[in-house]
Formats: C-alpha cells, structure tokens, sequence
C-alpha cells in the first residue's frame, strides 16, 4: 500500500501525524542522517544563540495545524491537510510544561523566550548518534539529541526533522522539537564524582539520627505521603541539597504495597520501573510482586538515607500570607504534635489520594452479606466457601477474580462498562520496545526520548501500534473475549492504551493472564444488564435478573485527587487548586509536577516511571526557587 493510500485513510485521531503525502515526499533511502542532523543543528545553534526567532522558525515545518484531545473527533482538528508542527518544553524555556503547536502559537511563544533563555554551547550529543528512523510506511525523520546551556543550568533538546518536498529539492525540517532542563548552574545533583569524599568514622549513626529529627532546624520541603513517588522526589531533593522530611502514617515503608491484596503484582515491566539512582539489580523479575517491590522501598531509604517518619500522619497545613510558609502539624507516633515551618509541601498520596470509591446502589443497607473496596480486600482465602461478585473489570477486578479462582472461590466478574484490553507479555512490551527493555539506552536518555513526544503526536502513533496489537499480537484473546460477551474498546480517542492512563487513570487491563481465566469459564461473566440495587441475598438488574451473593467486592477506583488536599489544608486552599490528572488543551497533564495553582503547594502521581521522571522537574523547580533562579512561568502561575 503507498504512502498516499495509507494517508487517505488515516483515522481522525492520525491526523497529527507527518506523513510523506502531507510532505510531498517518498520515503527517503541512502540518507547520512549525521550530515543531515549536523548541518541543521548547526543553523538552529546559530539563529537560537543570538535570540534569531525568524531564523529559528524557518527551520521547522510551516504549520496552521491545530488539535484537540479533549473533543470529539470531528471537532478534534483543523486543517487536516496541514503537517502538525509542536514545541515541547519542561522547564528550559518556561519553567513549566509546555506543548505549543503551530507556527504561530511556536513563534509567539519564541519572541517572547529565547533571547531571554541566552542560549549557548548548542552540540550534537554523545549518547545517541542521529538516527533515520520510519516507524511506519508513510512516515520517516531523522531523530537528533542535543546539549544545550541557558542562563539557568544545563539541558537536552531532541528535534525529529522531516523530509519537505520545496519546489524540485527536499529539505529536512523541524516537526517536533522537545527541550529539558537537566540541572541548574552551580547546584548540581551531588552524585557519581560529586559525592561526599570523605571518610566516617564512628560518627554516621549518630549524624543520621540527628538528620532524620529534625531537632534543630525545619525541613524546607515536607512531603506527605512515603510510597515510591514521595520517595523519589524526596531523593532528588537531597542529591540537590535540600533538606527535607517524608511523613508516612504507615508503621513500615512499603506498607502501602505490603498491606495490599496478597495477588498483587507490577504490570509494568522491570525495565519501565526502574528508581532513581539505584536500579533494580540484574536478577529482579520482570514483574515484581508487590511485597518484594515494598521491601525495595523500605531498602531505598536505608540506601540513600532519606529523612522519613513512620506511624506519623500529617493533620493540619496552613499558609501564613505574611510569611509565606506553611504551618505543618505532625501527629507522631507517640502521640504528641509537631508544627514544622516549610516553604514547600509535596501530597505524594498516590492515585486520586488512594482513597477507594464505592458508589451508592439503592439497598446496601438491606444486604445481609459483606460489601468492601478492593483498597479493603487482603486474600481470596478470607471468603473461602461464599458466593462473591466483584463489581468492575480493569486492572485490580482481573487479579482479584484470579486470585479466588486459584483458590477455589466462585466468583463472578461484573461488567459496567467496555474495558481496554492488551497483553503485558507482549502488547506492553511491543509498545516499551526499544526503550524500555534487555537493551534499551540508559534510563535518563530513555524518559527523555519518551517524554519528547507531545500528547497530541503520541496519539496518532499509538492508534497506529494499537492497530497492529489488535489484529496481531492480541488478536487470540481478543477474539476470545468477544465470543464470551466480555465488552473491549480500544482506548481513550481509539488510541490504545496511554492516552487512556493520561486522561482517565483508569478503564484498562494490561492482561497477564486474567483474559483466559476469562475466556476459560472460570471467572463467570456478568454484563447483560445495569445494577439495579441490593437484594437482602445478591444484586437484582434492570433487566430484571438476580445474581447472589456473599462478598461483594467493588473495584471502582479512587476518589478525587483533591480529597488529601481538602481533607488536610481545608476548603479554601483545595477549591484554588488546578484539575489534576486528565490531559489539558495542550496534551499536558492537569496539576501534577508543577504549578498547582497555591504557592508552595505541589502534587506527584503516577506509576513508577513517571515518578522517577517527574520527581526531578520537582525537584528542580524547588531548588531553583530556593536559590533564587527561578523566574517566572510562561503564561503565568501561583509561583
């Protein structure tokens, strides 16, 4: 099939895409992509280094195409016909996260940043050679990493050039272009051969202790929550110097994984998960167990001796206007209260707060059995010999429908809605492929060549990769699922499974094994009809059946994420706070890393490669404002 042919039968969710008929072009054979990639970098440099923004301009596709992720499909784009052009940043130029797209949008956005940002030292980077690269047949670029300064710090920048038929001849240029802040100027992360020289002699035990009170001095940063994403940001914060303390209301680290169901295992594979400054090592499975995962959290704070209280929860917090710091009470384990003054305060509670959502069904109160949350559920074998009906179908419904088939509980899975549907062992990790994985390029060049990737490009790629999951490597279980009833979708805008973790946090399976269980008979499906209510025995449905039971078990995910925020800063502080999770206008995610619309206030979620990105960006943010580098966001913001 020719490039033409794929393009006019692109799905609207493609039209981001730069394919070669929108180019004007074929794709490209015996191309030198370093001469290619040299030569434009070495204009780029030239016209970024003296503030050029025509000159910089011109290097990139012209582009008055415009998208949304937010929409339906026939309001989603504009001139379809046009190339996407996107600029993405996360601090270098903005000191946020930002997608900008089109010429225009790129060019205002320039006039009023680069000269500012005095960019300088623009070179080709060591770590990976400039690379033609055709994802699919009807498109190609020549994917480039560079080394920048600016006046704050350090940073990379990746540019994918595209091959723009101009008259008789085809230049290459800028489509997508992703800049970073790697660190600040004269505060690096003190790691690898800026490590503490000197030697400790008797004296670390008691220095540790000392350090982890708190006796004498506040915590400028306190975070509010101990699982790996307060852990993360807490790391980053002491390799930059700044000290901090971690409450977690949990007698142990990792409890919030070790007190989980006993089934619980990652679905993400080892090379996705991977923490910062100290990887998994070679002999850890490829999916851990949640227990295992808890006792390497627990590991990690002895490792890199973060400054964390346990069995301690965080009751109250407060701004004082006049002094800008917020009032911290800590409850201890003993009982007694501590009021810290900090600067910055980090809600690292997990998804939505972690707080489980059941829905209110007429008759609840009728039912004469036990109702719970799957937050709530500990094993199968607690409800060895009952009827249990578990009320939901994505990831945590699967395990635990596993779970009681292994030990031999009836069990029925209740279907509210389709579900996104795709293997762990080989979708996910045809997705990871190449980045995450045996032989993937070291995990900081890896977030970066996956972060570089705007929201909005990702969408019309991953529908793509989605397609050929569907019809090939999934196509077994899918077919199976459907011949039993089981209701599948293909994601959020039909693009598979990112945009639908981006923007729902939720209403997906990455199947390691659950699907057959499925299929096989052994979890029973329900699905025919809506819940009704509760009946003093079971659940009735609007089409008037009944199914019985014992255990009623809801995994209906989280609550809103501004639960934590509301419940320990009150109202007024939570009701000023942005949306958080789902996708902006932008493609960006809401609230989350950055700028949450109350100074000093910040929130990280996600899974654990998102923590082990984003807990930088926080943390740079957070120490450039306490060295006084930070100026101001680009389009405004609470600090």
């Amino acid at each position: 099939m020719s490039s033409q042919e794929i393009n006019n039968e692109l799905h609207p969710i493609e039209a981001s895409l730069p394919t070669l008929s929108k180019l004007g072009t074929t794709a490209p054979t015996d191309v030198d992509a370093t001469s290619v990639a040299s030569t434009w970098l070495s204009s780029f440099s030239k016209f970024a280094e003296t503030g050029d923004v025509e000159g910089v301009t011109n290097l990139l596709v012209a582009s008055d195409f415009s998208s949304s992720l937010l929409g339906p499909f026939n309001d989603n784009t504009t001139a379809s016909s046009s190339v996407s052009l996107y600029w993405k940043d996360i601090l270098a130029l903005t000191w946020d996260l930002r997608t900008f797209e089109g010429t225009a949008t790129i060019k205002a956005f320039l006039v009023d940043r680069l000269a500012d940002a005095q960019i300088q030292n623009v070179k080709l980077s060591d770590d990976i050679k400039p690379q033609l690269q055709q994802p699919h047949p009807d498109l190609a670029w020549i994917q480039l990493l560079f080394t920048f300064e600016t006046k704050i710090g350090s940073a990379t920048g990746i540019a994918r050039l595209v091959p723009l038929k101009i008259g008789d001849r085809v230049e290459w240029k800028g489509q997508s272009i992703f800049t970073h802040l790697d660190s600040l100027k004269g505060f690096p992360e003190k790691i690898g051969a800026l490590r503490n020289p000197e030697p400790n002699h008797g004296r670390w035990e008691e220095a540790r202790r000392k350090e982890v009170a708190f006796g004498g001095a506040d915590p400028t940063v306190l975070i509010i929550g101990g699982g790996q994403s307060g852990l993360e940001v807490a790391a980053r914060l002491k390799a930059l110097d700044v000290p901090t303390l971690v409450i977690e209301k949990n007698e142990r680290i990792g409890d919030n994984w070790r007190e989980r169901y006993e089934a619980l295992c990652l679905h993400d594979p080892v090379w996705y998960g991977q923490f910062p400054y100290l990887p998994f090592p070679s002999t850890w499975p490829v999916f851990a167990p949640s227990k295992k995962l808890a006792n390497w959290l627990e590991f990690y704070v002895e490792a890199l001796e973060l400054n964390v209280w346990t069995s301690s929860t965080v009751t109250k917090a407060t701004r004082d206007e006049e002094t800008k710091l917020w009032n911290v009470v800590v409850r201890q384990s003993n009982g007694q209260d501590r009021v810290f003054k900090v600067k910055h305060v980090v809600f690292a509670l997990g998804f939505k707060g972690g707080e489980g959502y059941v829905p209110s069904i007429p008759g609840m109160e009728s039912f004469a059995g036990q109702i719970l949350h799957s937050s709530q559920h500990k094993r199968a074998t607690d409800h060895a010999g009952k009827k249990v009906v578990v009320i939901g179908s994505c990831t945590s419904a699967h395990d635990l429908c596993v779970d009681y088939v292994d030990h031999g509980v009836d069990v029925t899975m209740f279907q509210r809605s389709s579900t996104y549907i795709i293997s762990a062992a080989k979708g996910v990790r045809m997705l990871l492929e190449g980045l995450y994985s045996e032989n993937s390029p070291p995990i900081d060049i890896a977030d970066k060549l996956n972060m570089s990737f705007p929201n909005k490009l990702i969408a019309g790629l991953t529908h793509r990769g989605m397609k050929a999951i569907w019809e090939h490597v999934d196509k077994d279980i899918i077919e199976g699922l459907h011949k039993i009833g089981f209701r599948t979708n293909k994601g959020y805008k039909d693009s598979g499974l990112l945009l639908t973790v981006w923007q729902k946090a939720g209403g997906y399976y990455l199947d390691v094994g659950g699907s057959q269980y499925l299929i096989d008979g052994k979890i029973k499906l329900k699905n025919d009809s809506q819940i009704a209510g509760f009946t003093e025995r079971g659940l009735k449905f609007d089409n008037g059946s009944e199914l019985a039971a014992d255990v009623v078990v809801f995994c209906t995910g989280l609550t809103d994420a501004h639960y934590g925020i509301r419940r320990i800063c009150g109202d007024g502080v939570a009701d000023k706070c942005k949306p958080l999770w789902g996708m902006d206008e932008e493609g960006e995610i809401n609230g989350c890393w950055k700028d949450l619309g109350v100074p000093g206030l910040w929130y990280i979620m996600g899974n654990l490669a998102l923590c082990r990105f984003y807990s930088k960006t926080i943390a740079l943010q957070i120490k450039a404002m306490e060295e006084g580098l930070f100026s101001t966001r680009y389009g405004g913001g609470s600090v």
